[in-house]
């Protein structure tokens, strides 16, 4: 893999990452409901996510995944699934609970690992898009850990701006918190929708 290739890649992922999806919702709303320090346990849920793709990526289960339909179907609708029902649990929860909770820094670690779980869209990025920066005469799992690291190394720190920014705006959320939370989780509820219609 070359240096051009993997500078290429490191700008694809930076815009890739700066577009809100899923993840980024998530994060966001974690910082407004919780604090930054409980949006960075969902980033680092989000991220092991993303190593997960990369290892099986790295196996070759991701082009296998993607050739089977039926596989590809399962997956496709249980993200959905999984996104509706965290957007409408938004939109319908009481009011939101504090940072204090005991369970609240492990729960947004498992959500956004499943969140990122659950979203094949993610499966597809890995397979569809690392074969383009790797070298096939060269070491495959060398190379795939680079990027990887590439990977983590770019989105860490997005994922933690969009935390820290959601953070500062904590004030405008304690007064408007329902029709945020209510507005946050209108958008999972359509991306969720939305992936089912694909």
């Amino acid at each position: 893999m070359s240096l051009s290739s993997l500078l290429f890649f490191a700008a694809t992922e930076l815009v890739l990452c700066l577009i809100p999806g899923p993840a980024v919702l998530l994060v966001i709303s974690q910082a407004m409901k919780r604090g930054f320090r409980v949006s960075m346990r969902g980033a680092l849920g989000i991220l092991a996510g993303n190593t997960i793709y990369f290892a099986l990526s790295a196996a070759g289960l991701g082009a296998l995944l993607i050739a089977s339909h039926a596989v590809f179907e399962v997956l496709r609708w249980a993200g959905a699934l999984y996104l509706m029902i965290l957007g409408g649990r938004m939109l319908f929860a009481p009011a939101p609970s504090d940072a204090s909770a005991p369970d609240a820094q492990p729960r947004s670690f498992l959500q956004g690992l499943i969140t990122q779980l659950a979203n094949p869209k993610a499966i597809v990025f890995f397979t569809a898009l690392l074969p383009q920066f790797i070298d096939p005469h060269g070491r495959i799992a060398l190379q795939l850990g680079i990027l990887g690291i590439v990977s983590i190394a770019i989105e860490l720190p997005v994922l933690a701006m969009y935390g820290f920014a959601a953070d500062r705006g904590r004030a405008i959320y304690g007064r408007h918190a329902r029709v945020i939370e209510r507005a946050a989780g209108g958008c999972l509820v359509v991306a969720g929708a939305k992936l089912a219609a694909q």
